[in-house]
């Protein structure tokens, strides 16, 4: 049996003589909370009942549109909470408003992640610091959770550019054909204040913003020398830069996918 944090007592679960082992009988019980709508609050109270559903894979943000639901996984890892890509897959019980998940979002999203993978498995995670309040961060925030409909998710990395050079640098991101052609901006404006960097692990628009292929990004594996810049910057890679290098090394860039994307939630 459960008690509420008002004291009242849950229906017992029962599960009979069945041959599951004790801890399999404990952490059915532990899940089995009411089925109800979850609140940005829970997740930010993280207490053990919905710390175990996240880790159980039963915690969904879901969003409704023209053509019915899609849901994105909320995960926990190294006791930091991602929001994946929108999708269309089968929706649990225990579900949050994306809304209201992407609420706490603005103005305050700083972090969102490309998981990378080649030969059938992911290689490692991409984590990348967006420079607050630049429409380029604001239109990778919306690409990676897939707000608008369409997502970086299952796309290819698409071209290196002067590979085993000082300004060696790897583009991607055309979620429209997916062969370098497209990625047009999702947003109407995409001028703004931008940086500028010649660091490894700086991510840019390599074309002016608001060009057909606005959306496409370009991580640099290599710093420049001397007094040389990248333009456009909107981002720089915290975590994963080895994965990206390793992505470079890849006999064909173009079976480099990225497999999953997503945001960090700041709660």
């Amino acid at each position: 049996m459960m008690t509420t944090e008002t004291g009242a007592t849950a229906d017992p679960v029962h599960l009979g003589d069945s041959a599951s082992s004790i801890m399999d009988k404990v952490q059915e019980i532990t899940l089995e909370i009411p089925q109800k709508q979850l609140t940005v609050e829970d997740l930010r109270r993280m207490r053990e009942p919905v710390k175990r559903l996240v880790e159980a894979g039963r915690v969904l943000a879901v969003q409704e549109d023209q053509d019915g639901p899609r849901s994105a996984r909320i995960t926990l890892q190294d006791g930091q909470l991602y929001l994946h890509a929108l999708l269309r897959q089968p929706t649990p019980a225990h579900t949050l408003q994306e809304s209201e998940v992407v609420g706490v979002l603005e103005p305050s999203c700083t972090l969102a992640f490309l998981d990378l993978g080649w030969a059938g498995s992911t290689r490692g995670r991409v984590t990348i610091r967006l420079t607050p309040d630049t429409p380029l961060a604001r239109q990778f925030v919306l690409l990676c959770t897939g707000q608008r409909g369409h997502t970086y998710r299952n796309t290819k990395l698409l071209r290196v550019w002067n590979k085993g050079q000082p300004w060696e640098c790897v583009v991607g991101g055309d979620y429209e054909s997916n062969d370098g052609k497209g990625g047009a901006p999702l947003l109407p404006d995409l001028q703004g204040q931008y940086r500028e960097s010649g660091r490894a692990g700086t991510v840019l628009c390599f074309d002016e913003p608001g060009g057909p292929t606005g959306a496409q990004f370009t991580i640099t594996t290599r710093d420049r020398q001397g007094s040389d810049q990248w333009f456009y910057v909107f981002g720089d890679v915290v975590s994963g830069l080895d994965v990206v290098r390793a992505a470079v090394k890849h006999s064909n860039i173009t079976e480099v996918t990225v497999v999953d994307c997503g945001v960090v939630l700041p709660l």
